[in-house]
Formats: structure tokens, C-alpha cells, sequence
């Protein structure tokens, strides 16, 4: 039997909504988005939970998206990890860790939501007992998965446990090319049945997919796939040189390959069923707006209220494994860890998220000198990977073709 437990709630669904239409609104007439009523009736409600009802879009998603790495055990090896996942480490946090972490996470009034990442979450022995507890501490969990592991009847568990979404990763829509770049044949398969069962178990699905040089040919399909599929949400991640990730640094995108991923990206919403958002390639929101022709004036004011471009310590928190604090999983500066600072003190107080969310007047470059500072402000995670500062310009933008290096 699977029951509605009675937890803690912070959701006004009618407030919400609002809040959250509106920047998917824009997002949808800057594209021509011709399903977005059909989007939004559909998907509306269920995707507030999810979003937790943020003003804004932007690289990785909405604002105020902390993200856990609650582990580094993985049952796959796939090529592009960023976490450069296998076994658990000696030193992660343990389960009374892992329970503090979500209840200083839960103190943060703009948290309200709580990503479960890895590795592979599901692979750590204690999940469902954090699972429950961040489900009491009022927060509405989302579990990032290569979907290996998601039957019918772990479905049906997981949302007992409060879970809203499930992020599934597919790297192809043929299963020669995703088992190759997940490292494991029969991976396609079990992917297809976690998507049944996470529709099944009526959580909502959102699909995830990494952009490199090995699956080009293979994007438009895949967005397909998962329009087709069902899904409300698609994240479209661009490949940064971190992590496993480091050792294919040729397979990232380059800046021709940058700006025709955002060409796609765009032409494919505009019949879509679901909504595409880019990840690591934060120039997707100048470019639509500069396909309208808002360039400057009100109308970039206006769109810098919703489009926040790179999320990186501005509202996006990543946390590994053994506590330490992140701005981002591609930005790997260790802004504090939890054992010895609280999570409060670190996310609020600590120069790299000080200096992320002053960015307008911070970041170098071609990015300290562009007009859609507030809007897009560039891969802090690409800048940090090419130059070693993550302030730099991004190597990859092709809205300013004066950036001097990397073509």
C-alpha cells in the first residue's frame, strides 16, 4: 500500500504558479513555443515541487537548487562522470551527517527542494532513511539516476519517500551509443524501464542529457525521445572538462558546436511537448533573446529579473560526498565543509559565493565587459577548467567572437 505521509509543507500552489509560468512564459515566446498551454496545463502543478516555485531560469535549472552528492559509490563507469564515480569513499558523511546537512539545508527559507546525485544515489545503503527525512524536514526530494536501478516497486517506494522527479541520464535514443558511453550493455534497457515505472508511480520525469562530441549526431533524436517519452522536464548538459570528463577534454564542445546546440535547442522547442533547459551553456539565453532583437534597454532589464543565466553559488549549491561545499559539481572550489562550518555560514558568508553573486562586477574578460552579465555571465565551470580562475571569460561564448582563445 502506498500511503501520503503528512510531512511539513511549504508549497502555496496558486502563488507558485504564477512565479514559476512567468519565466517559462518567456522562455516560450522568445522561442515560438507553440505546446507551451499544453506544457503548462499538463506539467504546471506537478513541476512546483520540483522548482520549488522560483523566479527564474537559468544554467542547471532553477534558483535555489541545493544538489547532495550523498555518495560516490556507482554501479556504471561512465566516460563522461564529473564525479569520477566507483566505490564509496572512507571519509563521506555518515547518516546522522547526512540527516544534520538536511535539516541546516531546510533552515534556508529559499531551499525548498533537495537533488540526491552521485555516483549512483541509489546505490548507498542508508538512501531511504535520508530520503524520509528530508520528506519531514519539508523538503520535496528529486533523485538524479542512471536509471539502472528503478523497477515498478522502487518507483512506487521512492515516492513514498517524497520523491517529486526523477532525473534520468540518457546519453543516446539507440542503445549502441548510450550502453558505449555508460560503460555497460543492457544500460539502454534498464533506463526504458526506469521511465515506465517513474510514469507508473505518477513522479514526475525529467530527463538528462550530456552534450559531447561522442552523441552530436545523435541530440536532435534524443530530444525527441524524450519529448516522446513523456517527460515535463529535459536538461541539455554541455560536457565540462572536469572529472572523468578531464581525460575527453576533445569531446567538449567547442564555440561553433556551443552555438548550434543552442540553435537546436531552440528550434526544437518550438514544437516540443517538454520544456529543454541548458546546462553549462549559459549563451542559450542571450541568443534567444538577441533572435527578438532585445539587446539592451528595458527589455534586457527586464529579462535579466528571469533569465539568471550561470546558477554557479547563486542560488545553486553543490555538496559532496565527505561535506565539503561547492558552488557548482563543474566549479571545484571548496568553499567550506559541513563537518566543521555550518552549511548557513558557508553558502552566505564564504568569498568564491560572495564573488559569484557579484559577478556583474567580478567576472574578467570578455564576460567582465559584455552586457548580458546579468543574464548569462558565462561557465564559471569552463572558465575555471581553461584558465584556472573561475572569474575569467568563458573560453567557449560565441555571442562575442572578440574572445581570444579556444575557437
Amino acid at each position: 500500500m502506498h500511503t501520503k505521509n503528512k510531512v511539513k509543507s511549504f508549497y502555496n500552489p496558486p502563488s507558485l504558479l504564477l512565479k514559476q509560468m512567468g519565466s517559462s512564459l518567456l522562455m516560450g515566446y522568445l522561442n515560438n513555443w507553440r505546446k507551451f498551454p499544453g506544457w503548462g496545463f499538463k506539467y504546471g502543478f506537478r513541476s512546483i515541487p520540483v522548482a520549488n516555485g522560483a523566479w527564474g531560469m537559468g544554467c542547471i535549472g532553477y534558483p535555489g537548487h541545493p544538489v547532495w552528492e550523498v555518495t560516490g559509490a556507482c554501479n556504471l563507469r561512465c566516460i563522461h562522470c564529473h564525479a569520477v564515480s566507483g566505490k564509496a569513499a572512507p571519509d563521506e558523511l555518515t547518516t546522522d551527517e547526512g540527516k544534520r546537512l538536511i535539516d541546516m539545508i531546510a533552515s534556508v527559507s529559499e531551499f525548498r527542494t533537495l537533488v540526491y546525485t552521485g555516483g549512483e544515489p541509489l546505490v548507498r545503503p542508508d538512501i531511504f532513511e535520508l530520503l524520509k527525512h528530508s520528506q519531514k524536514a519539508g523538503l520535496a526530494n528529486i533523485v538524479a539516476t542512471n536509471g539502472t536501478l528503478i523497477d515498478e516497486e522502487m518507483a512506487f517506494k521512492l515516492k513514498d519517500h517524497g520523491v517529486v522527479c526523477n532525473a534520468i541520464s540518457i546519453d543516446a535514443a539507440n542503445a549502441e551509443t548510450h550502453d558505449f558511453v555508460r560503460n555497460k550493455p543492457g544500460s539502454f534497457d534498464l533506463m526504458r524501464r526506469a521511465i515506465e515505472a517513474t510514469k507508473k508511480a505518477g513522479i514526475l520525469l525529467q530527463i538528462n542529457t550530456t552534450a559531447m562530441e561522442y552523441n552530436i549526431p545523435h541530440l536532435p533524436e534524443i530530444i525527441d525521445f524524450a519529448d516522446n517519452c513523456g517527460a515535463g522536464i529535459m536538461l541539455m548538459y554541455q560536457l565540462v572538462a572536469v572529472g572523468r570528463g578531464e581525460k575527453i577534454e576533445k569531446a567538449t564542445l567547442k564555440k561553433s558546436a556551443n552555438k548550434n546546440l543552442c540553435e537546436l535547442i531552440s528550434s526544437k522547442q518550438k514544437n516540443a511537448n517538454t520544456i529543454i533547459e541548458p546546462v553549462a551553456g549559459p549563451q542559450y539565453w542571450p541568443y534567444i533573446l538577441e533572435k527578438k532583437g532585445i539587446k539592451e534597454g528595458l527589455g534586457l532589464k527586464l529579462a535579466g529579473k528571469v533569465f539568471h543565466g550561470c546558477a554557479a553559488g547563486r542560488g545553486f549549491v553543490y555538496v559532496k560526498a565527505n561535506g565539503d561545499v561547492w558552488p557548482c559539481p563543474f566549479v571545484e572550489i571548496n568553499a567550506g565543509n559541513i563537518r566543521n562550518m555550518s552549511f548557513q555560514q558557508i553558502y552566505s558568508e564564504s568569498p568564491v559565493f560572495q564573488n559569484l553573486r557579484r559577478r556583474e562586477e567580478k567576472l574578467k574578460g570578455v564576460c567582465g565587459e559584455c552586457n548580458y552579465k546579468t543574464v548569462c555571465g558565462g561557465c564559471r565551470g569552463r572558465a575555471l577548467a581553461y584558465s584556472g580562475d573561475y572569474l575569467a571569460e568563458d573560453p567557449r561564448c560565441f555571442i562575442h567572437e572578440t574572445s581570444k582563445h579556444h575557437p
